[in-house]
């Protein structure tokens, strides 16, 4: 099959098969209950039982992720913000061009962290759009979130970090295969994962370069790009009340943002701890208070982007069901999560393990999108199976890392924020994404095998 001819295909394919995220996740509901039920001998009011327990289990994260959106938008919309980005938008001088820039911008950004690419990708690729107009939409979308794929496999990757911090909870989780830390030299900065970053980061730039269409492309309604600038003009009016005073007052905005920065200077540089999604959402806050204008400004750039979050609020109790049918342990005393785990351990070799290590947890990552959820699920069984394999356990946790990164690419769940700034649907964008989804599959593997040889 020729390439544009497979393009079109993943595009059409999609197009036509995948349905709107909330029902997506209905439908992974019913297949993890169907699933459970005969693999795990659990009985149906087992599983709704399990379904039940773990709906409330995301509430934290489901609001850490609102607030990324939220606040990273709102920061992008910050007049100096919005300069500097629609400066950076005007430097690709051809479509091509702006495809691979889009990329490389949101594949770096989400090395740094994911939260902070996830948003910056999509803003980035939202800037292009309103300058060049021989630039497909979708595909630029695509090319924003397709930069997420490396994120776990940096120095924002749950897996890794957890596995190199001591204490007791990492014997516990691991279920003893574990007890001492393993450095990050062994996992994200092993030059094997190095290589195997770069390389991915390379194979999608040029995969998303190519897939730009010659002809036919697809932009969008202006109306849906323009920013509106309300909030700016409203805050020139004359003030006139004490209260008004107060509203517009940049000294309230920027104390409360110094005292932002004061925390994070104590929590990152005293205590020397890590960069996770609060601490991302308080720099985006902190920012976007000192950048806009005023207090009531910010106020209605938030309340502005809020709208936004509604597919996150909507679906993520969904998937914390999902995960509470794939983790849940009946009477029988197994989970489907670990049915799978132990069915790739049966027909694993030292060589093929992190392979089959990966394709697991890439395709239980379709039912559990979470690092944490993989965690919970994956340590206890594939580090233990990996230690009798003489496996490294750096090359174990990368194994299940890349998986739970990997299948985000058709997995809707990540892709909500992005969407919710593009204004676009899942079935807009998966298909050029089942493309990566394809190359990189191909980079990640190769680079696994020759990491266990």
């Amino acid at each position: 099959m020729k390439w544009s001819k497979m393009i079109k295909f993943c595009v059409r394919l999609v197009q036509r098969w995948l349905p709107e995220p909330f029902i997506f996740a209905i439908l992974l509901t019913f297949v993890a209950a169907v699933v459970a039920m005969p693999v795990c001998h659990q009985s149906p009011l087992e599983v709704v039982e399990h379904w039940g327990d773990g709906v409330w289990n995301l509430l934290e994260f489901a609001m850490q992720m609102a607030l990324v959106l939220v606040c990273g938008s709102t920061l992008a919309a910050a007049p100096v913000i919005k300069r500097g980005i629609d400066a950076m938008a005007r430097l690709p001088k051809s479509a091509p061009a702006a495809i691979a820039l889009v990329t490389v911008v949101s594949a770096v950004a989400c090395c740094i962290n994911w939260g902070f690419g996830l948003i910056v990708g999509v803003v980035f690729a939202k800037a292009i759009a309103r300058k060049r107009g021989d630039v497909d939409y979708r595909l630029l979308i695509a090319s924003a979130y397709s930069g997420f794929v490396v994120w776990h496999a940096s120095i924002s990757g749950s897996i890794p970090l957890t596995m190199a911090t001591p204490g007791e909870s990492l014997a516990m989780a691991t279920n003893g295969a574990l007890t001492e830390p393993v450095p990050l030299t062994h996992t994200i900065f092993d030059w094997h994962n190095l290589v195997t970053v770069l390389v991915v980061i390379i194979g999608i730039t040029v995969a998303n370069t190519l897939m730009h269409p010659k002809q036919g492309v697809l932009t969008i309604d202006p109306a849906l790009l323009k920013d509106d600038d309300t909030a700016a003009a409203s805050s020139q009016s004359t003030t006139k009340t004490p209260a008004q005073r107060l509203e517009r007052s940049r000294v309230l905005s920027w104390l409360v943002a110094l005292m932002l920065v004061a925390y994070l200077v104590i929590h990152l540089f005293v205590k020397d701890a890590s960069v996770d999604l609060g601490v991302v959402i308080m720099i985006f806050l902190a920012l976007g208070l000192m950048l806009h204008s005023t207090p009531v400004d910010y106020v209605r750039a938030f309340g502005k982007a809020t709208s936004g979050a509604a597919g996150i609020i909507l679906q993520f109790p969904f998937y914390a069901g999902i995960m509470g049918i794939v983790t849940g342990v009946g009477l029988s005393g197994i989970s489907l999560g670990g049915v799978l785990a132990q069915a790739c351990i049966s027909i694993s070799n030292p060589v093929t393990y992190p392979l089959l290590t990966f394709l697991c947890a890439a395709v239980l990552n379709l039912f559990v999108p979470s690092g944490g959820g993989h965690w919970a699920v994956q340590a206890p069984v594939m580090f233990t199976a990996g230690a009798n394999l003489a496996v490294d356990p750096g090359l174990t946790g990368m194994a299940i890392a890349w998986g739970d990164a990997w299948t985000n690419l058709i997995q809707p769940f990540w892709a909500l924020p992005a969407l919710a700034i593009a204004r676009l649907d899942a079935k807009d964008i998966m298909g050029y994404c089942l493309i990566d989804l394809l190359v990189t599959g191909v980079i990640i593997a190769a680079g696994l095998l020759f990491w266990a040889m």
